[in-house]
């Protein structure tokens, strides 16, 4: 199997790490800013592509690591020439790009993975199994964090371009609309506040969302673009019988979190740390290829990317108007990979 990534930035050297825990090939990578795959290509092997044409031509998986706003086309150019894909969250910049790539992957019998990567992080599986062991009962409210700094990228900040990220919802928060969903079922309306409407001039952008289900569960989210420093996340779970709690400072009782200094060197692009050997994206990456190589079942599906971007639009659209957004079902049937294709 061999696989050509599309973007090397912080994302595409992850998925190739992952990649190289597989028995797949890095066959290379393509990137529009000078250097930054020939960089990728000396770390991880593989050759450097001058175009997305001569990439796809020559994989059998595309995976997908570009800014958001690209996902679409490089996507149906991987489906128009018969290749798998992997793509990162958010699947699409809107809903209707997403509806026309699962249609065009379904049509050509291609499978199309969506990294929503909390799906495999351990502890928001382990209580994921244990809600559906029954453990807390009936799901009623679920409160979910995820904050960390504003990205930031010497060049081309595409993080910080409402129109190609979706800010901060779209961003970073899709991972917690998309684990809500998983845990408590469809959701039905979304309301929220982020002070990215509310004070256009600021420099960085938090949210509160609230996410009212079918199954009359409750969903906070907050998410952050303006914490100090660090990548924090949380999580409690209330049921009619009980309560499943997580806080990523538990593991670092005492921290001193301050606000870094223009000259200071930061990542990109802040990553959540674990304390486990393997990182989590790897082992997302690992639950790909066996997906890819004897049809494994695999915990999300395209469908459930798609309804993570439509849950993110939907806050979004609330933001800006100051309503509660209602959020009709998709009208696609859901497809969980090794299933017969519709």
């Amino acid at each position: 199997m061999r696989v050509g990534i599309v973007g090397a930035g912080v994302m595409g050297g992850i998925h190739a790490a992952g990649w190289l825990a597989t028995p797949a090939q890095v066959a290379g990578f393509r990137d529009i800013v000078e250097g930054r795959a020939q960089d990728r290509a000396a770390r991880f092997g593989g050759q450097v592509y001058d175009s997305l044409t001569a990439l796809v031509r020559d994989v059998d998986v595309v995976d997908v690591c570009t800014p958001t706003d690209v996902h679409y086309e490089i996507v149906m150019a991987a489906i128009a020439a018969g290749k798998h894909v992997v793509c990162e969250k958010p699947l699409a910049r809107s809903v209707e790009q997403g509806l026309e790539m699962i249609a065009a992957s379904r049509a050509a019998g291609i499978k199309l993975l969506v990294g929503q990567v909390v799906r495999f992080f351990p502890e928001y599986a382990a209580a994921k199994a244990a809600v559906d062991r029954g453990v807390i009962g009936k799901p009623a409210v679920l409160r979910l964090a995820r904050c960390v700094s504003q990205p930031r990228k010497a060049t081309d900040n595409w993080f910080v371009d409402f129109r190609r990220s979706g800010g901060v919802v779209l961003d970073l928060m899709v991972h917690d609309f998309d684990y809500a969903r998983w845990v408590a079922g469809e959701v039905t309306t979304a309301y929220a506040k982020t002070l990215g409407v509310a004070r256009p001039e600021a420099a960085v952008d938090h949210a509160l969302a609230i996410l009212t289900h079918a199954s009359g569960a409750i969903t906070h989210v907050e998410g952050s673009w303006a914490f100090p420093s660090g990548f924090y996340t949380a999580f409690e779970l209330a049921g009619s019988d009980g309560l499943l709690v997580f806080d990523s400072e538990r593991s670092s009782p005492v921290r001193f979190l301050r606000h870094r200094r223009p000259e200071e060197t930061v990542p990109e692009v802040p990553l959540p740390a674990h304390p486990l050997l393997e990182s989590q994206y790897t082992t997302e990456i690992k639950a790909f290829y066996a997906t890819l190589d004897h049809d494994a079942a695999l915990r999300v599906s395209a469908t459930d990317g798609l309804a993570a971007v439509q849950i993110a639009l939907a806050v979004i659209e609330s933001a800006q108007t100051g309503r509660a957004i209602r959020i009709e079902p998709l009208p696609i049937g859901d497809l969980r990979l090794g299933e017969a294709l519709a």
